[in-house]
């Protein structure tokens, strides 16, 4: 409910701030004191445009204040929460409009765009009348009404939840075809390049041993000049080993007559002479272990070449190589096996979207059924209201895509004269004419239900003596079920207002200014009474006013 509407400065009005109650809200006065800017005070706060001439003259900017107090579980909740606007407690909606006419929307003290803020405006409030196109005369919204009014909301769900489900397994199935496509159009790519790794073979870290082998292999090549010149010097004729065995042969021969003085000599060369053999045997194994195979350097740069050459040709480090074979081997194998995997989900999409069809067609033949039921509901409204010739009815027609809402198209209609075709309601319908029709719907489809803040402006235009009464018994009924605020001139819809307030225009200083006031029970009893009689409030007037107050205590 709309628990309190603060305005600075708006048009005519320099200070007011309004506290509501539930129930019927009853806002009455004079013809041009000022009823209509209330409303435009509101519909800044709901979104609405915003304009430079808003602004009160002589002052800076104007300030619209509208405080909510909404259940746990509305969905405004659930709105603000997805835009991290503190969600607790009441929802306060501000606007701020600019002598220079720009404006600024705050919802809870965080600002937001006015589009955000219209978002919220209709969630949270219903104005009824012949200038707002939303809610009852927004034909985007029938469809939504019409579900609720004949218990379809749970239907409605879950065609809603097999449309997801539909539009899911469609998006799978187009994706995994065009996939398909893509990889047939580079198959013969594919297979060339997988013989071309199936044969190179390689394997993750070969490129690093490789050129580790490789450096090894360069290096060995210099050694392999230096071990040979070091065999030359160790081996052959004039080599130590050589030199020391004929020196130890020469003394073996002149030994006997040394007494053991050459003994030691001896030892001596016989030592060296096996040293230098070790030598020459280490010297021969290294030149035999780095010159066994001249070709091995040559042997390790071409496959190392080839790793490099394959990696800059598909753009990846060689030690990916391996995994670039494994997704060419895939692919091949998802166009070689793909037609099971297109079938499964071809199956899978047909399956959603033939469950979805079939909700969906249920749930119009029950709309079908329940709009009749709202036609007729409808229609014995319209007689109390005296609109007795005119008819009201629930147009459905097949919608021309499919959609979470389903295969229809809903809209309301009516006709105000016989003979005459259906229209839209704010087109067939003059101003209080069509404000009794959006009445008359309103008090069907508030029926067992919540209703949301509404608002009615003039909805009793035109009327009078019982149709008047039938229009406020009506609104009470509505405001039994949450609030309703009306702006009236019919003393018989004042007098069942749960809550009073009169709106005057003042003038002072020459400048215009318009006060609302908060009627007490004599108040009250004043204002029908001039209701009832006009400028001059008589007696007979008062007495009249009272009969009527004490009709609807």
């Amino acid at each position: 409910m709309l628990i309190s509407l603060s305005v600075r400065d708006l048009l005519l009005i320099d200070r007011l701030d309004l506290e509501l109650r539930t129930g019927l809200c009853a806002l009455t006065g004079e013809t041009g004191a000022g009823k209509s800017i209330l409303l435009d005070a509101l519909g800044l706060c709901l979104g609405e445009r915003a304009e430079a001439t808003l602004v009160r003259p002589g002052a800076e900017r104007a300030e619209i204040t509208a405080e909510f107090d909404v259940p746990k579980r509305h969905p405004v909740r659930a709105l603000l929460g997805g835009q991290g606007i503190d969600a607790d407690g009441s929802v306060v909606l501000r606007r701020i409009v600019g002598r220079d006419g720009r404006s600024r929307a705050l919802v809870n003290e965080q600002a937001v765009s006015a589009g955000f803020l219209r978002e919220l405006g209709d969630l949270l409030v219903e104005i009824q009348g012949q200038a707002d196109h939303r809610g009852l005369l927004d034909p985007a919204t029938h469809l939504e009404f019409l579900d609720g009014f004949a218990g379809l909301g749970a239907a409605s769900a879950a065609v809603a939840e097999t449309w997801q489900i539909a539009q899911v397994a469609r998006a799978e199935l187009a994706s995994a075809e065009a996939a398909a496509a893509a990889v047939r159009a580079d198959e013969e790519l594919l297979r060339h390049g997988l013989a071309e790794l199936e044969a190179l073979a390689p394997e993750p870290g070969e490129e690093a041993a490789l050129s580790d082998e490789r450096t090894v292999l360069r290096a060995a090549e210099k050694l392999g000049s230096a071990l040979q010149g070091a065999l030359d010097q160790v081996s052959g004729s004039d080599a130590p080993t050589a030199r020391l065995a004929a020196a130890e042969r020469t003394l073996r021969r002149v030994a006997g007559d040394a007494a053991g003085k050459l003994d030691a000599a001896l030892l001596a060369l016989e030592r060296a002479a096996t040293e230098a053999a070790e030598a020459e045997s280490a010297v021969n194994d290294a030149a035999r272990a780095l010159l066994a195979d001249p070709a091995c350097l040559e042997r390790v740069e071409e496959r190392l070449f080839a790793l490099r050459a394959a990696a800059r040709k598909h753009r990846v480090p060689a030690d990916d190589l391996a995994k670039v074979r494994a997704d060419f081997a895939a692919r091949l194998a998802a166009i070689d096996g793909g037609g099971e995997h297109l079938a499964t989900l071809r199956t899978a999409a047909d399956a959603a979207a033939a469950a979805y069809t079939k909700a969906a067609t249920a749930l119009s033949a029950a709309r079908t059924k329940g709009a009749k039921q709202f036609d007729k509901a409808v229609n014995a409204e319209l007689g109390p209201l005296r609109l007795g010739k005119a008819v009201f009815q629930t147009a459905i027609e097949r919608a021309p895509e499919p959609s979470r809402g389903g295969l229809d198209r809903v809209w309301f209609e009516g006709c105000t004269n016989p003979g005459h075709p259906f229209g839209a309601l704010h087109k067939i319908a003059s101003g209080g004419e069509l404000g009794r029709f959006l009445l008359a719907i309103r008090v069907v489809l508030s029926k067992g239900k919540d209703a949301p803040v509404l608002i009615f402006d003039e909805v009793d235009r035109g009327i009078g003596g019982a149709t008047a009464d039938a229009v406020g018994e009506r609104l009470a009924r509505l405001g039994a079920k949450g609030q309703v605020l009306v702006i009236t001139h019919s003393p018989q819809v004042a007098a069942r207002a749960a809550s009073h307030w009169r709106i005057e225009k003042s003038e002072k200083a020459g400048v215009a200014t318009v006060r609302v006031t908060a009627l007490d029970e004599p108040g009250r009893r004043e204002e029908v009474a001039r209701m009832l009689a006009g400028a001059s409030v008589t007696d007979e007037a008062r007495a009249a006013a009272d009969r009527l107050l004490g009709a609807n205590v």
